[in-house]
């Protein structure tokens, strides 16, 4: 079929902001989940400096979510008020700094202070992009979007697992350890790149003066005749994104598969040492390994799901790949077969983002999209407290990792089930490049 004028405008305008938005902040959230997780591996050095138990390290790891979450609906609806410009840079700038603050910690309760201020400082960030790509791309757009926005994550396991082993090799360098060179080192981007955030963001396309006038018209009408077309008629309300039984089922599914994720995450450092023995710069080395994989996995599921404009199977089948990798690395005869079996939980485990976001940015509008959005990542990222946690708690109770893989596999497996019990709108897939919907 001869494509239109009007296809080849639209292929332009999303190319457009493809290229001008993702990568920045992809890079953004490298950044920002860098300084999520760079805890894990600071706990090579921390844990023995600070006389931290597993128990200990697993709570403090995972209060960090605990801040995420009493303050992550109120941030998307500020976000959805005063514009992404101001609201993105603020969260940076302000993550930025109590990530470096990271480094004067003294004991439990200033562990336990200084994670709960970061989350409260990045609470929004994931769910505020989320709900800005809603106002630049069409909805068949969106989970390639979020995709390649979420790689980002791979990336900080890719390049922040060596960079956190050579920072922890700094060992005594101007009188300061390993694990607070670590924190110091990758907490300034956030402060510099926040800076840039302000002058560089629009807040739509309607303020986006590096978007011709052409493509510009284009996107908004795109956008609008989506939003007209919505099958819920009280979608942007926001009683529908805080109390739609939707939303809570797509909290739930996300609340059990980040608790396995995050319980992964967390653990992989310590978990890949025990395994192998090796110095913390080799063990940085390794545990780029599943994120490479991962990450070559998510753009794959993210492509066939826009490709199909199915979701829901996605979702549940990446989760069933997640349970299988963790429950046989539990089981697995040799440490080979073991750190294989964790790579290909990996994969699962990363892989769900995408085409999970899809689904509530399908039927949520305005103030209902703001609200819903932040209620099932913030509902959601509690099992960034419960993951770690439990897994801290099982192995000091067990004396091994493998009984705390275990439990992360159950909850895989129960967000795949949780997942399958939601009716999804099926969206058509577009024969050519993707227009406004009809």
């Amino acid at each position: 079929m001869k494509k239109s004028w009007q296809d080849d405008l639209g292929a332009r305008a999303i190319q457009r902001v493809r290229l001008r938005l993702i990568p920045f902040l992809a890079v953004l959230y490298f950044i920002a989940y860098l300084d999520r997780v760079n805890v894990g591996f600071a706990a090579l050095q921390m844990n023995a400096a600070l006389g931290f138990s597993s128990s200990v390290f697993g709570k403090g790891a995972g209060i960090f979510f605990i801040g995420y979450f009493l303050f992550e609906v109120p941030s998307n609806l500020i976000l959805a008020r005063v514009g992404a410009r101001i609201w993105i840079a603020r969260i940076a700038i302000l993550w930025g700094f109590v990530s470096i603050s990271m480094m004067f910690i003294k004991g439990a309760a200033s562990f336990y202070v200084m994670r709960f201020l970061l989350g409260a400082a990045e609470a929004g960030f994931f769910p505020g992009i989320v709900l800005y790509f809603t106002y630049w791309f069409p909805a068949r757009e969106r989970a390639r979007a979020v995709a390649q926005f979420s790689t980002a994550s791979m990336a900080a396991g890719i390049i922040g697992g060596p960079l956190s082993g050579v920072l922890l090799s700094l060992r005594g360098v101007a009188g300061i350890d390993g694990w607070q060179w670590l924190f110091l080192v990758e907490g300034l981007p956030a402060i510099a790149l926040g800076v840039v955030a302000f002058f560089y963001l629009a807040d739509g396309p309607a303020t986006a003066r590096w978007l011709p006038d052409d493509e510009k018209a284009w996107l908004l009408d795109a956008i609008e005749r989506e939003r007209a077309s919505s099958p819920r008629s009280n979608a942007a309300a926001l009683r529908t994104g805080l109390l739609d039984p939707t939303v809570w089922r797509l909290a739930g599914g996300l609340f059990l598969i980040v608790t396995s994720g995050y319980g992964f995450s967390f653990f992989l450092p310590q978990i890949v040492k025990s395994l192998s023995g090796a110095s913390d710069l080799a063990v940085g080395m390794w545990t780029a390994v599943p994120f490479t994989v991962a990450a070559i996995g998510m753009i794959t599921v993210a492509a066939h799901s826009d490709r199909t404009g199915e979701r829901r199977w996605h979702v549940a089948a990446c989760a069933a790949v997640a349970a299988i990798g963790l429950a046989f690395s539990s089981i697995a005869p040799t440490p080979t077969t073991t750190f294989m079996s964790l790579a290909f939980a990996a994969i699962g485990l990363y892989s769900y983002t995408p085409p999970f976001w899809s689904l509530p940015t399908a039927f949520l509008r305005g103030d209902g999209a703001a609200a819903g959005i932040g209620l099932i990542n913030a509902v959601g990222n509690l099992g960034g407290f419960t993951g770690p946690y439990l897994m801290g708690f099982i192995r000091d109770a067990s004396g091994n990792f493998f009984v705390g893989l275990r439990v992360l596999a159950t909850a895989a497996v129960l967000s795949s089930v949780l997942i399958l019990t939601i009716r999804e709108k099926r969206v058509p897939v577009p024969k050519t490049v993707p227009v406004p919907l009809p």
